[in-house]
């Protein structure tokens, strides 16, 4: 049982450490770029601005990431799972809307950063809220699906240390970036990872699903498409993976099932799509 409980958690944290590891690495660059722009071009005397927007997403990330954690402890049942499950959608509205945001933009972020800088530079207030939204975009999403991911697991503590390692590999690495000590195909990087969370995401989806049909807002909550708990018992080394990563469920509602299904085969199917475009219009330039 010691062991089962310890690769439980080992599952949990990896799942969450590449999270954290993918939004950490989006908000790590974003910063990276505004600050080696301002030097590059001889205003460091935005740095102040810069982290003070900074200092102001992380803090409302934090305070974000500490209301969806202790604020519904206080309600009944039914408003949790309906607080849980409606807040479990929409971070992965967000999600997907990340996934494809940074596949899209991943090559011209730099270049973007710099030309919002260019027109907010005179503006103090102007250039801390392009950083604290530059930031604060990404730690409200990654705060956001953690907590619906970890509820879905079951986990807490653990979920957030897999979370934070995998946010302080992410500022090491696009350090190691910046300084032009490693070099990593961020293209690449993000199409990998949004494939990936695009499962993750889906179980989140179901499990949301799941908690809005124990709220009595969704109806068929006995209505299941399949019980595998005797082939995959939830305690099992298959059944642990499967829902520390995807967050699976041995019992399965016909709801939970069809949202499932439908979520991955449409963005799936979207995302592997956009990846094509992008890729021809790569040759198409490299060829011109």
């Amino acid at each position: 049982m010691a062991a089962q409980a310890i690769l439980e958690e080992a599952k949990t944290v990896i799942a969450n450490l590449l999270i954290g590891l993918r939004e950490g690495l989006e908000a790590a660059l974003v910063v990276g770029i505004l600050i080696a722009y301002v030097r590059k071009t001889n205003r460091t005397h935005l740095l102040p601005k810069i982290w003070a927007g900074i200092a102001c997403a992380v803090i409302i990330s934090l305070a974000f990431g500490a209301f969806l954690t202790f604020g519904p402890n206080g309600l009944t049942f039914e408003a949790q799972e309906a607080i849980g499950g409606g807040l479990s959608i929409i971070a992965v509205g967000f999600v997907t809307w990340m996934i494809f945001w940074m596949a899209a933009n991943s090559r011209s972020l730099s270049k973007d950063l710099s030309s919002r800088l260019d027109t907010v530079q005179e503006s103090t207030w102007g250039v801390v809220l392009l950083a604290a939204l530059s930031v604060g975009r990404e730690g409200l999403e990654t705060a956001l699906f953690i907590w619906a991911a970890s509820q879905a697991a079951g986990s807490g503590s653990h979920a957030l240390l897999g979370a934070l390692t995998g946010i302080l590999i992410a500022i090491v690495l696009a350090w190691l970036l910046m300084r032009g000590a490693l070099k990593l195909n961020l293209s690449k990087f993000f199409t990998w990872t949004g494939a990936f969370l695009i499962f993750v995401a889906a179980g989140v989806l179901a499990y949301g699903v799941h908690d809005l049909q124990e709220a009595a807002i969704l109806p068929g909550l006995n209505s299941l498409a399949f019980d595998v708990s005797e082939t995959i018992p939830p305690s099992s080394f298959i059944g642990t993976l499967l829902k520390g990563v995807f967050n699976f469920s041995p019992a399965t509602t016909w709801l939970e099932a069809l949202v499932w299904l439908l979520y991955v085969a449409i963005v799936l199917t979207f995302f592997i799509r956009s990846y094509r475009v992008r890729n021809r219009r790569s040759v198409a330039v490299a060829t011109a």
